[in-house]
């Protein structure tokens, strides 16, 4: 499975690429920053994201997206852009017809270091170790998407199962009642 993972930034946005499956050994495939002038217009900043989302959608045809889940934080601003930038990586997705899966910060914590309270610097060195990098790629947005990608590799595969199996059963149980 290749999955791109996209760490939204309006500023930073962190993009990485993994390919692997659960019990085999995971291989980085790409990883970079995609920047926008924070002195750009919203629409300007916007449409470099998706133009250079799309390039690495096209150039590495991933098999999924995943996507970090925007979560409330104090500062709004920093919540607007970052839903901006989910937005912009989610309709690339729908576009593409690449399967997209959301994943909050606990959750790429709990599978890659095993807690959910881990901080960026126990992440950053599980991603090296587990990616077999010789240096933790920076900045840390970088990171994060590769986390993302990580996470989605080991608990994807788990969370699509458990939805075919509600949906099997569900289509059984209307059935029994037909």
């Amino acid at each position: 499975m290749r999955v791109l993972g996209i760490d939204p930034g309006l500023t930073r946005c962190g993009i990485g690429i993994v390919e692997g499956s659960v019990g085999k050994a995971l291989n980085m495939v790409g990883v970079g920053v995609i920047l926008t002038p924070t002195d750009a217009p919203l629409e300007s900043r916007l449409l470099e994201l998706d133009r250079q989302l799309n390039e690495w959608v096209q150039r590495w045809s991933p098999d999924v997206i995943a996507v970090e889940r925007v979560f409330a934080q104090h500062n709004v601003r920093t919540v607007m852009g970052t839903g901006q930038a989910a937005g912009i990586a989610l309709l690339i997705a729908a576009k593409s017809g690449i399967p997209v899966m959301m994943h909050t910060p606990s959750e790429v914590k709990a599978a890659v270091t095993g807690s959910g309270r881990a901080n960026k610097a126990q992440v950053a060195q599980m991603v090296v170790k587990l990616l077999n990098l010789t240096q933790i790629p920076k900045p840390v947005d970088a990171t994060d998407a590769l986390a993302l990608a990580i996470c989605h590799i080991w608990r994807g595969g788990a969370t699509s199962k458990v939805t075919l199996a509600v949906a099997a059963e569900k289509l059984r149980l209307e059935k029994l009642r037909a």
